[in-house]
């Protein structure tokens, strides 16, 4: 369990190949020629959820290893996996009806926020006791 992190962020790299991957296809699909973002609604979709796992990871990861460096490697890697299932509910649901993203969204901010407070209660008691 102490390898949680390394699994959740290998994962994470994986989500990310993913939605890359789908944004190609989207392009060759719907006839969008780079650097174009915009043309069929649900290529914009998909770009969007690339964007959107893209910016959430961008905060997700340093908070996670902040936390398993701290002590909290298992409870992290959990929230981690949480955060996972709920970005990949959140693409499902986008490419499927966007209005419908909300509830996996609020999961993944879920899972991210007790990784933050887990993140700053270590590095809080590192930084007390010297």
């Amino acid at each position: 369990m102490s390898h949680l992190p390394e699994l959740v962020t290998l994962l994470n790299v994986l989500l990310l190949f993913a939605t890359a991957l789908a944004v190609g296809y989207g392009r060759h699909r719907y006839r969008i020629k780079a650097p174009a973002t915009s043309g069929h609604p649900q290529f914009e979709c998909i770009f969007r959820v690339q964007m959107n796992t893209l910016e959430n990871t961008v905060v997700f990861l340093p908070a996670l290893w902040l936390a398993a460096l701290h002590g909290f490697a298992q409870w992290a890697g959990i929230a981690g996996l949480v955060w996972l299932a709920g970005r990949i509910w959140f693409m499902v649901a986008y490419l499927r009806r966007p209005e419908s993203r909300g509830p996996a969204y609020v999961i993944s901010m879920l899972a991210w926020t007790a990784v933050v407070v887990m993140a700053a209660w270590g590095v809080g008691g590192a930084m007390l006791a010297g």
